[in-house]
């Protein structure tokens, strides 16, 4: 039996604990709590500060920590009947079981990308990968001079929701070499540089003719937006893992 849900009255706005507020990201979505209708900051924290008294009495905890916490956050949302968004990427294997023994107690939502355009972004990838028979596939992203981890896990995601419309895809990571593309291989490229908030783009190249689905963003607001939206959406489920396709409505392939 897990934690009981810290409750809402008809008024009351949900409180929200941000994690690793002092970060781009974190920064963010404080700002724009400012002037939410549903919810409102209860508590920002990095990694100095102590969680559990941070975390007592929030509806949602929203975790954009790097490198990721979840193996310490995760088991204080469980106890507390918090709800659990977390942004972070690069999870460790630890991280991912907190997560699912969290989810039994708490709902808990993990998403290596909360913005709603990249969401609607991978099912357009599932459904042309699907369809595109044959065609290769391969993935370019680029990012701020800042941005440690490459490929980084949007690309990574898109990937997995092109193996979910053509599963015989395998990752390749990176290209290089002097080898031949394989059948079905699937590749990785990664620029960093300026202060460019995030682009992706999936290419499908045929013969004579090439697809290409991309994504841009223009300001970092799109994250924390996305991440305001999931916590609204997630603290009204039961216990359970979830992710932005549950958010969107997309029905699993």
């Amino acid at each position: 039996m897990g934690a009981k849900a810290n409750t809402l009255t008809v008024s009351e706005r949900a409180k929200v604990v941000v994690v690793g507020a002092a970060g781009r990201m974190g920064r963010r979505v404080v700002s724009l709590l400012a002037d939410h209708a549903t919810l409102t900051l209860g508590r920002a924290f990095d990694r100095d500060d102590d969680p559990e008294a941070a975390i007592a009495g929030s509806h949602v905890v929203i975790d954009f920590a790097a490198p990721a916490v979840s193996a310490r956050i995760a088991p204080i949302c469980a106890r507390q009947g918090t709800a659990y968004l977390v942004a972070s990427t690069a999870l460790t294997r630890d991280d991912e079981t907190a997560l699912d023994l969290a989810s039994q107690s708490v709902p808990v939502l993990q998403a290596a990308n909360l913005s709603i355009g990249v969401n609607v972004l991978a099912e357009l990838v599932s459904d042309a990968a699907a369809r595109l028979a044959g065609f290769d596939v391969e993935i370019a992203e680029i990012h701020h001079r800042h941005k440690r981890d490459a490929p980084s896990g949007t690309a990574l995601a898109l990937g997995a929701a092109a193996r979910r419309g053509r599963p015989t895809l395998k990752d390749a990571l990176a290209r290089q070499g002097n080898a031949v593309r394989a059948d079905d291989e699937m590749a990785y490229a990664a620029m960093r540089g300026g202060d460019v908030a995030g682009e992706h783009t999936v290419y499908f190249f045929g013969e004579g003719e090439r697809v290409e689905l991309t994504h841009r963003a223009t300001t970092p607001d799109i994250f924390a937006r996305g991440a305001l939206i999931a916590a609204a959406w997630l603290i009204k489920k039961p216990a359970g893992r979830y992710t932005m396709r549950d958010v969107l409505g997309f029905t699993a392939r």
